[in-house]
């Protein structure tokens, strides 16, 4: 499993997310913003981070960079993407995903071992899971207050495309929404930090390795005969 991780200028956790692939079996593949070359990779993660200074709002200029006009391409033809935290908002800001990432309710900075609470256990990347289980999962963002229009948060909810909930939300989000997909379930994004939860050397919360262990099943599934 060769999975991609994108570089932007002001990306914070890209280095992280690498380690996190190769600490739980894949072949990490760094990528650069400024490249349309995704290199065979079979998955990408756009990391946390602030790209491109949080210029305009989070995402907004990420979204126009060549890395992700063949992200894009890929997504819709099928190509597993995880958005963490900034990647979370330029999937938004490309329309891959409904919705935006505002600014904090209380406009405070959130900094936590999150809990949240597994919706959807049949997209890419949250298959390793049960549904309804508990995980708990880092978290620290300013702007991830998720909104969308009265139709879009229905449609999400009536099509089971909240993948995670938080349990107490943190931040204001509507429905307490963590994470959403796409109709497929191939292209997720999430506000908290998987990619901080696979080390037990670093913390005693490890289900960071669900995101990881899921990705590489459906992409095994993909290639069984």
């Amino acid at each position: 499993m060769r999975v991609g991780v994108v570089t932007f200028p002001g990306s914070l956790d890209d280095r992280d997310a690498l380690r996190a692939v190769r600490m739980t079996g894949g072949e990490p593949v760094p990528l650069w913003h400024a490249s349309d070359d995704l290199t065979g990779v079979d998955a990408v993660i756009l990391p946390g981070g602030f790209s491109y200074g949080d210029y305009l709002r989070g995402g907004a200029i990420a979204r126009f960079s060549p890395i992700m006009d063949a992200v894009v391409r890929r997504a819709r033809e099928g190509m597993p993407v995880l958005g963490i935290c900034n990647g979370f908002q330029v999937l938004c800001e490309a329309h891959l995903l409904p919705g935006a990432l505002v600014r904090n309710a209380g406009r405070s900075f959130v900094c936590a071992e999150q809990a949240l609470r597994v919706e959807n256990a049949a997209t890419a990347w949250s298959n390793a899971f049960a549904p309804r289980q508990r995980i708990t999962i880092a978290l620290k963002h300013g702007e991830g207050n998720y909104v969308a229009d009265a139709a879009t948060i229905q449609r999400l909810e009536a099509e089971a495309r909240v993948v995670f909930r938080y349990v107490g939300n943190p931040n204001g989000s509507m429905n307490d929404i963590a994470g959403v997909a796409d109709e497929t379930g191939r292209i997720v994004g999430l506000m908290p930090h998987p990619e901080h939860n696979v080390d037990p050397a670093l913390t005693d919360h490890l289900d960071g390795r669900g995101f990881f262990a899921s990705v590489a099943a459906f992409l095994d599934g993909l290639t069984e005969p």
